[in-house]
């Protein structure tokens, strides 16, 4: 996508991100690779948009854009959901999460979703929220994955902390069902289905998500 494209689409676009798995399990282990970017093919809006948040609890990098779809990058679109301002939905065959506004409008955020044999769809809310959270592996992940093991009293919050820099906590009927929406720092995931269970935001994402989304706010899942 040209320079020129992303400025005439800038107005569609909604600046967040520096104020702020289908849905995440509790175990969601991921990489990170902390790099300098020089990324000038795209406008000043969007290395804003995705720009360093040095402020944070542990300062987060700017996202590399050039490893990015444009069609995942957050943008206020009409509301193809017809559910009540304030809900979250996902749907997970076009990996894109809505927050849906008044008016009649969105916020689309571009998300990563977990993989066959490790999806959920339905209704619930979000239970609590967290910043910089702790990442605890599930009794199942560490059956399949031995390694994460190290972490069954927990992972202490950070950049590779699986859970990312915020975290909002799916409860069903009152109890906790496992699942988060959640940051990732692995941009190449954003768009694919790749996590254990996860719905995975960019970090800019998540803060902007979390800093809209109360407690107690509708989500739905759509398969």
């Amino acid at each position: 996508m040209t320079a020129a494209v992303l400025q005439s689409s800038r107005r569609s676009f909604l600046v967040g991100g520096a104020s702020l798995a289908a849905l995440t399990l509790a175990g969601c282990a991921t990489s990170r690779r902390l790099t300098t970017i020089d990324q000038p093919q795209f406008s000043e809006y969007y290395l804003q948009m995705y720009g360093a948040l040095p402020y944070e609890q542990f300062p987060v990098p700017a996202v590399d854009l050039t490893k990015l779809d444009p069609n995942m990058f957050r943008t206020e679109v009409p509301d193809p959901t017809g559910e009540a301002p304030g809900t979250i939905v996902v749907n997970t065959g076009e990996r894109h999460l809505y927050y849906v506004l008044e008016g009649g409008r969105a916020i689309r955020y571009g998300v990563g979703i977990g993989r066959d044999g490790f999806t959920w769809s339905g209704r619930a809310k979000v239970g609590r929220k967290a910043e910089w959270p702790r990442w605890t592996p599930t009794k199942e992940m560490m059956e399949r994955q031995p390694e994460t093991r190290e972490w069954a009293n927990g992972m202490p919050p950070g950049l590779t902390n699986p859970l990312g820099a915020r975290a909002l906590y799916i409860f069903q009927d009152g109890r906790d069902t496992l699942y988060r929406l959640h940051g990732t720092m692995e941009v190449w995931s954003i768009g694919g289905a790749v996590s254990s269970g996860c719905v995975r935001l960019l970090f800019h994402d998540i803060i902007d998500l979390y800093n809209r989304a109360p407690v107690g706010s509708p989500i739905i899942v759509n398969q």
